[in-house]
């Protein structure tokens, strides 16, 4: 082996287009352009999404769906979270402070108590929205229930 046999491993080497080099190249003249147009042009820069004047696709997909500008959003605790709140501080008073202390919601999040699990305290729960479960499973164990307004 010398020097005049070297050469690069294979397929490493790629062979480039030199576009816009004189007619004597292939690729002078409209430098693989075509005539005229906005894609002949400097500067020229496609839209995203656009398909040569075409309907783009996210124009002809039907669009769906309905989001209410009016919705009020909770977040939801259920009361056997309520019910190991209150066996772990030993409180018979939930509001929203226990809530946030607890980090089960920020300080500007409406809370509302949902019904899953059992109450065996009788707790006073201070929430701004109840379950029809929730609320007569609180009361069914001596307890009340206040909104929030």
């Amino acid at each position: 082996m010398n020097l005049s046999n070297l050469k690069p491993a294979a397929g490493s080497v790629k062979k480039s287009k030199r576009i816009g080099r004189g007619q004597g190249s292939g690729k002078g003249g409209t430098s693989t352009k075509g005539h005229k147009g906005a894609q002949s042009r400097t500067g020229y820069s496609r839209k995203i999404g656009f398909e040569g004047g075409q309907m783009p696709l996210q124009r002809r997909v039907p669009k769906g769906g309905f989001k209410n500008i009016n919705r009020v959003e909770y977040t939801g605790v259920n009361l056997d979270v309520l019910q190991k709140i209150s066996e772990e501080k030993n409180i018979t008073r939930i509001d929203q402070d226990v809530f946030v202390n607890r980090n089960l919601l920020g300080k500007k999040e409406l809370v509302k108590v949902l019904g899953r699990g059992e109450v065996k305290t009788a707790l006073e729960v201070h929430a701004h929205a109840f379950s029809a479960t929730a609320k007569e499973a609180i009361e069914k164990a001596g307890g009340s229930v206040h909104i929030i307004g």
